[in-house]
């Protein structure tokens, strides 16, 4: 009981941000993420492309990864773990490289960027060391990787906790430059205190 009533509000949090996308079809851009961003980074197309192949790929990632935790689908449908694992990997190693690059461009300055970059080359990593570790049979491994990058990647959903939260206590700009660090490290701390619980 208790790891459902964990597991659910994770599962919930992440089919509603995975569809966060879909905002930028019905929303204009002025009132999203976009409007914080300078003209000219706009009409960079680089720039734009990057951001939608990581807000695409990193809510496809959000919306199927949590589905590889279910016992029932990871122990009876092995079938089906291994493709939503591909598609899963597949939609990280898109995201993640676009998100590397976007972080480059982080709203203010150096501290927001380097936080942000360092997230996604964790993120990165520690689903392409999972890929590794399940292709030389080695499963708790894969098992241990796999929390690290989904950890990573449930940041989408705890940056949008923490950052209205920060920006009561602090000025946006600060609030940013701490949300850059605060919506992923925790995650990858919970994510070692669980991998140690389970002796992954």
């Amino acid at each position: 009981m208790s790891r459902k009533v964990f597991f659910v509000p994770i599962a919930i949090m992440a089919i509603l941000i995975g569809l966060y996308p879909l905002m930028y079809v019905f929303v204009p851009h002025q009132y999203t993420f976009l409007g914080t961003k300078i003209s000219e980074l706009l009409k960079d197309n680089l720039w734009m492309a990057a951001f939608y192949f990581h807000i695409v790929f990193g809510g496809l990632a959000l919306l199927v990864g949590w589905i590889q935790f279910l016992p029932k689908i990871r122990l009876n449908k092995p079938f089906i773990h291994r493709n939503i694992g591909l598609l899963y990997i597949l939609s990280v190693f898109t995201s993640s490289i676009a998100g590397i690059y976007m972080g480059f461009f982080a709203n203010e300055g150096a501290v927001a960027s380097l936080g942000f970059v360092i997230l996604g080359i964790i993120w990165l990593g520690s689903t392409l060391q999972a890929f590794n570790q399940i292709k030389k049979g080695r499963i708790n491994s894969h098992q241990k990787w796999m929390i690290f990058s989904y950890a990573a990647c449930f940041s989408a959903v705890t940056l949008r906790i923490y950052l209205p939260l920060l920006n009561i206590s602090f000025e946006p700009s600060s609030a940013y430059k701490i949300v850059a660090w605060l919506c992923w490290v925790p995650n990858i701390m919970v994510a070692a205190f669980i991998s140690r619980k389970l002796k992954l």
